[in-house]
């Protein structure tokens, strides 16, 4: 059974650069309640190291990451 998530929120920011897309994503959750799923769609490619730091940081479960060729998907739930 492939794993699906269902988002409380969701946060776009295509061609957006660092440090733009965690920063959003920062602002987004701090207001989302402890146990939401913010899913997120970045083209940036730091991105796949930012928001897993971002989440490891802030201790915010990542809870799944996709990637495509034109942008990734992550799904982030509050902690």
């Amino acid at each position: 059974m492939a794993d699906h998530y269902i988002e409380t929120a969701f946060l776009d920011t295509s061609g957006q650069k660092c440090p733009i897309p965690v920063i959003k994503a920062k602002k987004m959750l701090k207001l989302l309640s402890i146990g939401d799923v913010l899913k997120i769609k970045t083209t940036d490619p730091l991105a796949l190291i930012d928001i897993p730091h971002m989440c490891n940081e802030l201790k915010y479960q990542l809870l799944k990451t996709s990637r495509f060729e034109d942008h990734n998907i992550f799904y982030v739930r509050k902690g």
